[in-house]
């Protein structure tokens, strides 16, 4: 394990009292600022570090930075921040929280992720109310739940990703001990949990590091947000250790099962070890637990998920967006944007079969190739789902698969890949067909609120169903609290035989697929059987798990199959339109 009392970032707690330490090499003078008052004058150090003990600071203390202009600015390695970014940081004892719990967490093999946003999971927004549905997931059959960003931004709420203090759960959601609580409920449930976090920018708003840590971002690279991190040039040793001790800090000291590592493609460093390498092996080398590394990657770069013999060297798993695309195609039809590269149905036998569908080719979308060889890696490498948070969210009404698919064929995609040996996720609400929509909403002000505000509309202005000045006035705006509370699941508003059909669902992966995936190696073999339609073959062991799925409107044959375990649709002799089948074979 980690020492998490004594980071070198934020404070650290010892005998009588509390050291505080900044990384400020822009400042000449520093001093840290008690709220009651007491100002203590840092000592810098060579490396750029202003250090402190006060004496008497406990648990609880509130407190700031103060630069060498006056300026007051909270602990960027802050644990809690219980007024928001502007506020001053409360210090946290981790070591006093009370851990009641001896988990020593779960295979990935068992994993069946269901991925949520806490401001929206519940009508409380907490911790504490997303704790009291556990009981729902676990027995919907969800093993790990995936939790958007908590890392403080600023405002009232937002999706997460544009936090600026990422070791400081967001105060909208509850305090540190409450989140620590949301865990330990979950592994008495036997349900894993893993944290969304953001290292590939920080946020406009409440971001003071730049003014006195510069060489927190370099010009050398740029990024969609403007200038990169800087993992990578001078002074980049801080930096990299901010945010390796983060992803230490949040599996330690809130015993959490895993991360997911957002965006990792516009993550900038050309140095060796590169940062995602050197990252996953100090979490690996340290926490001896089982834990879970997850990546967004639009690159598809399949290197990071290697194994050796069954263990990832590095990355357990990538969400797979070309098995959603493919999935989403077969089922709209839509050709808009990146979707017009994924409507051929032997992508869909790739993405199915081999995680990823461009393998090195070159996306028109793109203009560029894209991803490489995958069929070597064992499909739960990938994670599978129809619906999440990005391709819910970056709709323009943030509507969700069940107001554009009619339900026969959201069953049809939910059979497919929820018993798929890729790892199934779920979004939150999917199981029981919730029709709240999950807009794009966030809480800043002034200009930067205009610009976010201006900036969604002119997204879809050349989209042409968007060509129509009332159709785009309808845009639900980002920035107005009815957005955000349009996302809040209606819980009394459950279908009853949708939720029992994804239970049984996954009640049949946890009983016919989940023994098998020890044994698949790599990917499986598809077959095309007509326009959207397929054989999936995997080979596990001296079996055959085999997957006949009908993704289209029209009749088609398959071969016969003895005894499936699962079928949807018209399966009997040629397939009916939206009908699939699963068996496995000796």
């Amino acid at each position: 394990m980690s020492d998490v009392s004594r980071p070198a970032h934020g404070p650290a707690f010892e005998a009588g009292g509390i050291r505080f330490r900044l990384w400020a090499p822009a400042e000449t003078r520093v001093s840290v600022v008690l709220e009651e008052g007491a100002e203590n004058a840092m000592e810098r150090r060579e490396d750029g570090f202003f250090e402190a003990f006060v004496a008497g600071a406990g648990d609880g203390a509130l407190y700031r930075f103060k630069l060498s202009d006056g300026m007051l600015v909270p602990d960027p390695a802050s644990r809690f921040q219980p007024r928001d970014v502007q506020g001053p940081s409360e210090a946290m004892d981790h070591a006093a929280y009370p851990w009641r719990e001896d988990w020593r967490g779960r295979s990935w093999d068992d994993a069946v992720l269901y991925e949520l946003h806490i401001g929206t999971f519940t009508p409380e927004g907490t911790f504490i109310a997303a704790a009291g549905k556990l009981d729902h997931l676990a027995d919907l059959g969800v093993t790990a739940v995936e939790i958007m960003p908590v890392a403080d931004f600023s405002g009232r709420w937002g999706w997460g990703y544009d936090g600026v203090l990422p070791y400081a759960p967001d105060a909208s959601y509850g305090r540190p001990e409450h989140f620590k609580a949301f865990v330990e409920a979950a592994h008495r449930r036997g349900v894993s949990v893993l944290l969304d976090v953001v290292y590939n920018h920080l946020g406009p708003e409440g971001n003071f590091l730049p003014r006195y840590a510069p060489d927190i971002l370099t010009d050398r690279h740029k990024t969609p947000w403007g200038d990169a991190i800087n993992f990578d040039g001078p002074n980049s040793r801080p930096v990299r250790e901010f945010f390796i001790q983060n992803a230490e800090y949040w599996i330690d000291a809130f015993h959490l099962d895993g991360l997911r590592l957002d965006a990792v493609d516009t993550i900038r460093d050309d140095s060796k070890p590169h940062i995602l390498e050197e990252l996953a092996e100090r979490v690996r080398s340290r926490i001896s637990r089982p834990v879970h590394l997850l990546l967004e990657n639009g690159d598809n770069e399949p290197q990071w998920l290697v194994r050796r013999g069954r263990n990832p060297v590095h990355y357990t798993a990538q969400w797979n967006d070309d098995l959603h695309h493919v999935l989403h195609v077969a089922a709209t039809r839509e050709r808009g944007g990146y979707y017009r590269d994924f409507g051929e149905t032997n992508l869909l036998g790739r993405a199915l079969a081999e995680g990823f569908a461009f393998q090195g080719e070159v996306m028109a979308y793109r203009q560029k190739p894209r991803g490489g060889p995958s069929a070597d890696l064992p499909p739960n490498a990938f994670v599978g789902f129809i619906q999440n948070h990005d391709q819910v969210g970056n709709r323009a009404f943030g509507e969700r698969i069940n107001a554009l698919a009619p339900p026969e064929v959201i069953r049809a995609l939910a059979s497919v890949y929820l018993l798929a040996p890729q790892t199934a996720m779920l979004f939150m609400g999917e199981e029981w067909g919730a029709e709240q929509p999950f807009p794009f909403f966030c809480d800043f002000h002034g200009q930067l609120a205009d610009a976010i505000r201006k900036g969604r509309r002119e997204e879809f202005s050349h989209f042409p169903e968007f060509a129509d000045p009332d159709r785009a006035a309808m845009i639900p705006d980002p920035l107005a609290k009815s957005t955000f509370l349009s996302a809040k699941l209606d819980w009394s508003r459950i279908d009853r035989d949708h939720l029992n059909f994804y239970r049984a669902a996954l009640s049949a992966r946890r009983q016919h697929v989940r023994p098998l995936l020890p044994d698949i190696e790599r990917g499986g073999e598809a077959v095309v059987q007509g326009e959207q339609a397929l054989r999936v073959v995997w080979r596990a062991g001296a079996h055959r798990l085999i997957l006949d799925a009908n993704l289209s409107d029209a009749r088609v044959g398959f071969p016969a199959a003895a005894d499936p375990f699962w079928r949807f649709g018209d399966t009997d002799g040629e397939f009916g339109p939206w009908s699939v089948r699963w068996s496995v074979e000796l």
